[in-house]
């Protein structure tokens, strides 16, 4: 037998902001499992950032995806069916073939998880890439340690969430947050307990930021790039250190951005940049839910998602993303 799959293909590749032109809903025909392989039907899939640079023809650290082809990126679905003793009908898994109903893999590329442990949801955020970036990129990219003042950006969203809760549980002197509504810096103050927050709208970020802490700081996790950046270096204590996570403000431009102008001030303030890629850190990945998981539970470390319905409504749930529309992990159910 075979499988009628619904799938969300890249229809034309986008010059600055994508359109919903960019993208067109399709039907394809799914064959039995070969040898070795699972049919999974999935029930939720995430829409990320990073898949705007993949929807560009250029050189990158993975390939960009094909025109008159499924995007691609994380879901978790059930499987239907199973070549494999070691996955069977009814099992969860976690995998990469997002933005399809349904989705024929490698069983190699499929990883049980147990939606008895934490909501499905939470594999693809919190507990998922998302998180683990948080975790990795704080503790390991940016050398996190105790007492140090930290600014993330993008504070509200997926992995901006879990960085700050982290730094403060960790004993971080100040955590302030940056975000795009006067609601997500409520969120950040009353409900995550970053110490200050601003909206990057209310006026120049480098001034809100210079206010919200006073005596510099010592760590920024980048998600933003452009003004947030040439800020965060103004503010930079001697020995800084910056996570290079993303620069969402960019993705779109169609001209290189102007800021930061202030590179120079590196050099005196001694300051360290490093770009991070959270596949580099998969061995971080039980030591984090080791972590990470017994504070979800206790309530100690909070986290929102924002759930859009329906596989035909996720190229709108994507660019809702991409216009900073979401609060936690943007998600959609299939």
């Amino acid at each position: 037998m075979t499988t009628l799959a619904t799938e969300v293909r890249l229809a034309s590749r986008p010059h600055g902001w994508p359109t919903a032109a960019n993208f067109e809903i399709a039907q394809a025909t799914l064959p039995d499992p070969a040898p070795g392989q699972v049919l999974v039907r999935n029930l939720v899939m995430t829409v990320d950032p990073y898949m705007r640079g993949r929807m560009n023809d250029t050189r990158s650290y993975v390939p960009p995806f094909a025109i008159g082809e499924a995007l691609d990126g994380g879901a978790v679905g059930e499987i239907v069916s199973s070549t494999v003793d070691s996955l069977r009908p009814g099992d969860v898994v976690l995998h990469g073939l997002g933005w399809r109903s349904h989705a024929l893999l490698d069983a190699k590329n499929a990883t049980k998880v147990d939606p008895t442990v934490a909501p499905v949801n939470a594999y693809l955020g919190v507990l998922g890439m998302p998180g683990l970036t948080a975790y990795a990129g704080l503790l390991k990219t940016a050398e996190f340690q105790q007492g140090d003042a930290v600014f993330v950006s993008s504070a509200a969203g997926a992995v901006g969430q879990v960085v700050g809760q982290l730094a403060r549980i960790r004993g971080a002197s100040r955590v302030v947050g940056s975000a795009g509504s006067a609601d997500k810096v409520a969120y950040l103050t009353d409900e995550l307990g970053f110490d200050a927050a601003f909206n990057y709208k209310d006026g120049p970020v480098a001034d809100q930021l210079a206010a919200a802490a006073p005596d510099g700081i010592d760590v920024y996790f980048d998600n933003v790039g452009g003004d947030h950046l040439e800020a965060a270096l103004s503010r930079l204590n001697v020995h800084g250190r910056i996570t290079s996570c993303g620069m969402i403000s960019v993705y779109n431009n169609t001209e290189a951005s102007a800021a930061p102008r202030n590179l120079a001030l590196m050099i005196g303030k001694r300051i360290t940049m490093r770009g991070m890629l959270v596949n580099d850190h998969a061995s971080l990945k039980d030591t984090f839910i080791a972590e990470v998981a017994p504070l979800i539970a206790s309530g100690e470390l909070r986290y929102r998602e924002t759930v859009v319905d329906g596989l035909a409504q996720a190229p709108e749930a994507f660019l809702a993303m991409l216009r900073g529309e979401n609060t936690g992990k943007m998600l959609v159910s299939i």
